[in-house]
Formats: C-alpha cells, sequence, structure tokens
C-alpha cells in the first residue's frame, strides 16, 4: 500500500495548488484526479477557456467597430469560429502540460481515477483501467470543487439546455440566445456570444446584475452591456422550459405579467453547488452544512482528524484565487506553519467589457453595518492614459472607514479592472488607509492613476476632476 503524508482529492486551482505548496515543503503528497486532465473546472471548461474566448472576441470586436477610430482600416473582419475554437482548446492544452509538469517538478505522484475516503488516513482510488488502488495517508485534503446547479424544470440535456461547458464550445452562434442568471457566468458567455452575432437576452430573478457587486458600478456595467446589443429581463422568474424540435420555449412571470421567450440554445447559470458527494466522507463521519457544504474550522480541519477541505466544498465564495489561498494556507498548517487568509482581501471579478472587480465591503454593505463611511470617486474620462486608450468607460471607487481612513472597500469598472483591482487588495491586505494610497506615486500616463485619484477623492482632493 503506498503512504503519504498528504492526500489531495481534486486538482482543480485548490487542489493541485495545495499539492505543490506540500512539494516545496518537504511532504510527500499525492493527488487524485478521476478527469483525464488535471487543473479541474477552471482550467478546462471555465475560468481559462472562458478568457480566452473573451480575449478573442473582444479583438473582434475592436476589429469591427473601433480600429478605425485609431486610423486601422480592416475591411470586412469577420470570424473564423472554427478557428477561434482551436485556439482556446490550445490555450488549455498548454495550461494543462504546465500543470502536469508542475506536479513532476514538485514531485507529487499523481492518481488518474476517482478517490474515495474508506476510513481516516485511507483513500481507494479506481483507476481508469478499472482496477482499484489503496493508498494511505496521514492527511487527506478534499478539493473537489463545485458543478453547476440545474434546475428542475430545465435540465441539462448537453445540446438546447446547457452548463457554462457546453456554451463554450458552440460550433456557431445561436441565433437567439437565452441565458438564465446574471451573474458572472451569464455575463462573460453572454457577452462572447452577442459580440459573435447572437441576439442574446439575460433574465434574471432579482431586481439587479451581478450580485454581490456595488450597486452604483452593476448598474453601470448594465447599462453598457445593454449599449452592446444584450436584452435584459430583471425581477423575471422562470417557471418552464419546453423542448420542441431542438428548439427552446421558457416561460416567465415578471410582476402579474407572463412573458415567453424562444431560444435555440438556453443557458442555466444559476449558481454552482459543491461537490461533496460521492467521495466517502459522508461514512467517515465528516460534518456537513444544509447546502452539502463540508463544515471546517479556520484551519479547514473537519471534524474528523486527518481530513481537511478547501474551495468550493466549503463555505465562502466559489473562487479559484480563494481556492488556491485555501490550499497553501492548509497545507502550511498541516506542515506546522502559520497559514492563514484574510477573506476581506479577495476580490471577485466579472470579465466582460467593460470588466468589473470589487474588494472588500460595497457601499450598501457598509450602511447595513451602520458603519460611518466616506466615498471616493474617480471617472476613467478624466484619466489621460484612458483618453488616449480611448477606453473612457467606468470609474474607480473606494469606500474608506470615517473615522481610521482604512479602506474597507474598492470598486473598479474598466477594461483593465482585473488587474487594477490588485493595488486596492494589496492595500486592504496590509490594513492601508486612502491616504496611503493617494500618497504613493503612481507612472503617468497609466490608468492606475485613476486608483490614485479615487482615493485622493475620499477627502475631495482629486486633481483631475472637479470636486463636489
Amino acid at each position: 500500500m503506498d503512504k503519504f503524508d498528504v492526500l489531495i482529492i481534486g486538482s482543480g486551482p485548490g487542489g493541485y495548488v495545495a499539492a505543490i505548496r506540500a512539494g516545496q515543503l518537504g511532504l510527500k503528497t499525492a493527488i487524485v484526479e478521476k478527469d483525464k486532465e488535471l487543473g479541474g473546472t477552471c482550467l478546462n471548461v471555465g475560468c481559462i477557456p472562458s478568457k480566452a474566448l473573451l480575449t478573442s472576441t473582444d479583438h473582434f470586436m475592436f476589429a469591427k467597430k473601433e480600429a478605425e477610430k485609431h486610423g486601422i482600416v480592416i475591411e470586412n473582419a469577420h470570424v473564423d469560429l472554427n478557428k477561434m475554437q482551436q485556439r482556446k482548446d490550445k490555450v488549455v492544452k498548454t495550461m494543462n502540460s504546465g500543470v502536469r509538469s508542475l506536479m513532476k517538478t514538485n514531485k507529487v505522484t499523481t492518481f488518474e481515477g476517482l478517490g474515495t475516503i474508506t476510513a481516516p488516513g485511507k483513500v481507494s482510488v479506481k483507476l481508469a483501467d478499472g482496477k482499484t488502488q489503496e493508498i494511505e495517508t496521514k492527511n487527506v485534503i478534499i478539493a473537489t470543487g463545485s458543478a453547476a446547479v440545474e434546475l428542475p424544470f430545465a435540465k441539462f440535456d448537453g445540446k438546447t439546455i446547457v452548463s457554462s461547458t457546453e456554451a463554450l464550445t458552440f460550433t456557431e452562434p445561436p441565433r437567439k440566445f437565452l441565458v438564465i442568471g446574471a451573474g458572472a457566468v451569464g455575463l462573460e458567455l453572454g457577452s462572447v456570444w452577442n459580440r459573435l452575432g447572437s441576439e442574446v437576452t439575460i433574465l434574471e430573478f432579482l431586481p439587479r446584475i451581478a450580485i454581490g457587486f456595488d450597486l452604483e458600478l452593476s448598474n453601470l456595467l448594465q447599462r453598457s452591456l445593454t449599449a452592446q446589443g444584450i436584452t435584459f429581463h430583471l425581477e423575471t422568474k422562470v417557471g418552464a422550459v419546453k423542448i420542441d424540435n431542438g428548439r427552446a420555449t421558457a416561460t416567465a412571470t415578471k410582476g402579474n405579467e407572463e412573458l415567453k421567450f424562444e431560444a435555440d440554445k438556453v443557458l442555466v447559470s444559476v449558481g454552482r453547488k459543491a461537490f461533496s458527494e460521492g467521495l466517502g466522507a459522508e461514512k467517515a463521519g465528516v460534518e456537513f452544512d444544509e447546502t452539502k457544504r463540508i463544515k471546517v474550522d479556520e484551519h479547514f480541519k473537519t471534524n474528523i482528524d486527518g481530513i481537511y477541505a478547501i474551495g468550493d466544498v466549503i463555505a465562502g465564495p466559489m473562487l479559484a484565487h480563494k481556492a488556491s489561498e485555501e490550499g497553501i494556507a492548509c497545507v502550511e498548517r498541516i506542515a506546522g506553519k502559520d497559514g492563514h487568509i484574510n477573506y476581506d482581501a479577495i476580490a471577485g471579478i466579472i470579465y466582460t467589457n467593460p470588466e468589473l472587480a470589487g474588494v472588500g465591503l460595497t457601499e450598501d454593505q457598509a450602511k447595513e453595518k451602520k458603519i460611518d463611511y466616506h466615498v471616493g470617486r474617480f471617472p476613467f474620462r478624466a484619466s489621460g492614459r484612458a483618453v488616449a486608450n480611448d477606453d473612457l468607460e467606468g470609474i474607480v471607487k473606494f469606500i474608506a472607514d470615517a473615522k481610521t481612513d482604512r479602506i474597507l472597500g474598492a470598486h473598479i469598472l474598466q477594461h483593465a479592472a482585473s488587474e487594477l483591482i490588485a493595488e486596492a487588495v494589496s492595500v486592504i491586505e496590509f490594513g492601508g488607509s486612502s491616504e496611503d494610497l493617494a500618497r504613493t506615486c503612481h507612472s503617468h500616463p497609466t490608468l492606475s492613476e485613476a486608483v490614485k485619484e479615487a482615493a485622493m477623492n475620499v477627502e475631495k482632493r482629486a486633481l483631475h476632476i472637479i470636486n463636489r
């Protein structure tokens, strides 16, 4: 029987990063993955391929609508979707190879098969060839991620009613594309197919899109996406989806009004659920919450000695980078080090154009907590670099404690928001103030100057706008 210090079930961004850190710390480490490729949902059918398509389609929109402003004449710009999909697949394959190489470099043993906890310290792996291998380990880390939530009246068939996995692989843009759910997945994939010519309609049960993000900025994002051609129906509850001859008809209610929507494809993107069942954890006595997430303490330890869990299978935002940080902290705890995470410094991002990024408290959350706060804003239309880029849309917004000036939240709407938010995350991680950021010299001309100006404007002293 093989024996290890740490065995990780699941090779997504939580699992494989935990394996790398364990290897760095000199722990004898193994990772079990039921799929053929390492990397989990994020790398194979989520974060990476979706960003590849978002980038490609964004380039197409530039060629089609923006290039001429820059004196670049591109006649009859068109898309070879097959080639675009091939590029996306190549990106994924490159990343797969990279993860596989990292496992070897860090001396992590990889088992391809379905891992089941048979007892504390023991895992059985049903290998791809049908054989079973028994493994003994001092510690097990469950990092099996999550799966898309189905609607009872709209079960995935992989053809007409699809999850994000299938929506990444269409061989032609659907003429009518209906999206149920206006979160990150729905908005991003809605954007991809809208840019490629689909008539995109997004239905959302709540009165706003991008729940969890700052309301002011999410409303601005909705306005921008509407201008790009996406139709939104908010406060709209879908009650049925019927398939007839490969086409769908969704029935929904908005107030007292009944609405019907026809579509060639329906993407259900109403959230994800923990992939925590069938791992043997229940039989081992591991406790779960009411949503089937695994209960853990502040060190990611379950109620059973030697069994830990990280990522989407435990409470908290279902984000790849959150899972990675938990994997590092968990392994460091196992190795006797002081691994920790500041959950107030984990950003959320929607990769549309413009991108929406946020970290810490939103303005509404500050109000709910009855915190006395100040707000600093700065529009990109007043940024020299944004004007030079012809990329004026969006703002930076800071929420700072009125008494201490400590930054409580930062929110950015801009084409490069996913990159710009990192500075605010760093300042929040170190408990910094808006004054700290405002006094930091930023290179000119850069988009990051807008971050500095917004921080300055917490005290109404931004330089390049009229302060009110």
